[in-house]
């Protein structure tokens, strides 16, 4: 049985700390380096129902995608919602340690996920990393698809084998435009779409599309936008990374058992049509 510094090594192979953004929180944010780990739980967000599911599932380590202290904190007592996380992981011997922009810019990545959920095939990073001399890590993902596809069938696709949300997938755009390429990007998308534009690309795959920006997108040119849910287009890199973790537990023999938590944490739960606009 492996030890959580061992553990924590090779997911740092994986997912380097010095590739995170300046502004992220990365790393390991509880946990003894010297204890024994044996189950671990893959999740996108650090919440209180995680938590309580690697408990009951006895569970030594949680690897999140998000942060839990983005912006740091003077205090983790447990009469705030993340001092009560911290609380209850250290009670019971579970540690935590979170992949965020160092595993969207990694290769593979939250992006390459994300495109593997699809079925599209991965062409290059849409924001290559300069660091990477073989030009495949980067944010997001150029995409082509085998057949082309429309606007409105592709925003099926991603509907239909994304895990469900209240929000679902809108699009914007001509729903009957064709879609030869397609830019995806995992998270948060709408910081990206210069790169996008300069991509050629017919379509882009994201999440949290704010109204100006992509308001501004659609009419700057026949781009098509298909938004999902934030979580949802996150947490095929949990499948991903949990299979990565199993590799190398092979590997070394340590007979791991990795877990990936199948519980909907996107803060939204419910979700009305409002009606036609007059």
């Amino acid at each position: 049985m492996p030890r959580l510094s061992e553990v924590i090594a090779e997911l740092d192979a994986l997912w380097p700390p010095e590739r995170a953004e300046g502004w992220d929180a990365v790393g390991t944010v509880c946990g003894d380096p010297e204890a024994q780990v044996d189950r671990v739980l893959f999740a996108v967000d650090p919440v209180e129902q995680i938590a309580d599911e690697a408990r009951t599932l006895g569970a030594q380590l949680i690897v999140t995608h998000h942060p839990l202290y983005l912006r740091g904190t003077t205090t983790v007592a447990a009469s705030s919602f993340k001092g009560r996380v911290v609380h209850g992981l250290i009670k019971h011997d579970i540690a935590l340690h979170v992949a965020h922009t160092n595993a969207d810019s990694a290769d593979p990545g939250v992006s390459d996920a994300l495109a593997a959920a699809l079925d599209l095939r991965v062409t290059g990073p849409l924001v290559p990393d300069p660091t990477d001399p073989e030009g495949r890590r980067g944010l997001g993902r150029i995409c082509e698809l085998d057949h082309p596809q429309t606007l409105r069938d592709l925003a099926a696709r991603a509907a239909a084998r994304l895990p469900a949300t209240a929000q679902g997938v809108r699009l914007a755009g001509d729903p009957d435009a064709l879609v030869r390429r397609v830019a995806v990007s995992g998270g948060s998308g709408d910081s990206l779409f210069d790169a996008v534009r300069a991509a050629g690309v017919d379509a882009f795959l994201t999440a949290d599309l704010r109204h100006h920006p992509a308001s501004e997108a659609v009419q700057h040119s026949p781009l098509g936008l298909i938004d999902a849910a934030h979580w949802a287009t996150e947490w095929p890199w949990c499948e991903q990374a949990a299979a990565q973790l199993d590799a190398i537990s092979d590997r070394h023999g340590w007979d791991l058992r990795v877990h990936v938590s199948k519980q909907v944490t996107d803060p939204w739960t419910t979700h009305h049509s409002s009606g036609a606009p007059n």
